[in-house]
Order: C-alpha cells, then sequence, then structure tokens
C-alpha cells in the first residue's frame, strides 16, 4: 500500500509527511493487501489565524477493485485530525469489509467457504438448486 500525504496551509516538512504517513499506515496495515493507495490530505483551515477544530485530515482509500472511500475529521490539533481520520477510515473499512460475503482473516486471504471446494463442484450445486426450483415451479 502506497501512503501519499499533501498538505495545504501548512508547512510540508519531511518529519511532518513521515510522521502522518506512518501513524495513518500503522492504524491500516491489517488492509495492507485489500488497498492499492492512500492519500492523505492535511490542512490549517483558518491558515494562520487561531480558530477551534481548523486542522483537518482527509483520508482517501483507493481498494482494490471497489470505489474509493474517504473521510474527513476536524480537531484542535493536527495530531488529533490526523488520528481522527484514521479511526474512522478503519471503521469504513470494517464497514466496507462487511459488506463483502468473505472475510479477510489476519493472513490477508480471504476466508470464503465456496473457494474450498472445486469450482465444477459449486457450479454443479448451484445448477442443481436451479433446476429443482424450477421443477417447483412447474408443480405449483
Amino acid at each position: 500500500m502506497h501512503v501519499q500525504v499533501n498538505s495545504n496551509h501548512i508547512p510540508g516538512s519531511v518529519e511532518l509527511h513521515e510522521w502522518v504517513g506512518t501513524t495513518v499506515e500503522e492504524r491500516l496495515e491489517r488492509f495492507d493487501d485489500f488497498l492499492t493507495r492512500l492519500e492523505v490530505h492535511i490542512s490549517d483551515e483558518n491558515a494562520q489565524k487561531a480558530g477551534a477544530d481548523d486542522k483537518r485530515c482527509q483520508i482517501e482509500a483507493r481498494p482494490k477493485g471497489h470505489q474509493s472511500v474517504s473521510v474527513t475529521h476536524k480537531a484542535e490539533s493536527l495530531q488529533l485530525a490526523v488520528e481522527g481520520a484514521a479511526e474512522k477510515m478503519q471503521h469504513a473499512l470494517d464497514h466496507l469489509m462487511g459488506k463483502l460475503d468473505s472475510k479477510v482473516l489476519s493472513s490477508g486471504e480471504l476466508n470464503d467457504p465456496l473457494q474450498e471446494e472445486p469450482p465444477q463442484a459449486v457450479k454443479d450445486a448451484m445448477l442443481e438448486e436451479e433446476f429443482l426450483d424450477k421443477q417447483r415451479a412447474l408443480d405449483n
């Protein structure tokens, strides 16, 4: 998974970009095989002026084979904004993966019960079920 960090109205030092990238990557490392790229956008919405919840972090995740997922979190400090956005992204990816029939194991492999059977056996079972449904419809 590639992490790209962009900053707006915040001095973008190398250390800052590394810290943001590492923080987000550590929080989302279990989705490493599921994601192609993460884009992290950090900004200070009031520029140099002080204000409540003016630090913003947006994370856009690109899952393999799915549309991108984006979350945003605003906070008083950049650290809280990044950690909050990473937590929201973790929940969003958990939700996306929960919608999928198969579940990801800790090893990153997909746990799909249909993959354990030979493909022909799965196809035969589906055809048999379809045939029986048609027979029941004809009997009624």
